[in-house]
């Protein structure tokens, strides 16, 4: 019955520690968050329109199509040889 008493202390003990931990953790991740809204108010991130961006970007075209069928057909006759 001591064991048992003992065990249930330990426990408690133990989930009373990861309990004031995980508080501790939340007040310190708000305490966070009220100075980065306070340094963002005095140094904003610049606002991107990818919108407008993307119009502009043209997709590049692969030069190398000849080189990359070559790679495939080598690969596929390499797989029939070695079977």
């Amino acid at each position: 019955m001591e064991a048992l008493k003992e065990g249930f202390f330990i426990m408690v003990i133990g989930m009373g520690t990861v309990f004031m931990f995980l508080t501790i953790m939340v007040y310190a991740m708000n305490i966070c968050k009220k100075i980065l809204d306070i340094v963002n108010k005095y140094f904003p991130e610049e606002v991107v329109n990818e919108r407008a961006n993307h119009k502009n970007v043209k997709k590049k075209s692969s030069d190398n199509d000849a080189e990359i069928a070559l790679a495939i057909a080598a690969a596929i006759h390499k797989g029939a040889v070695e079977s």
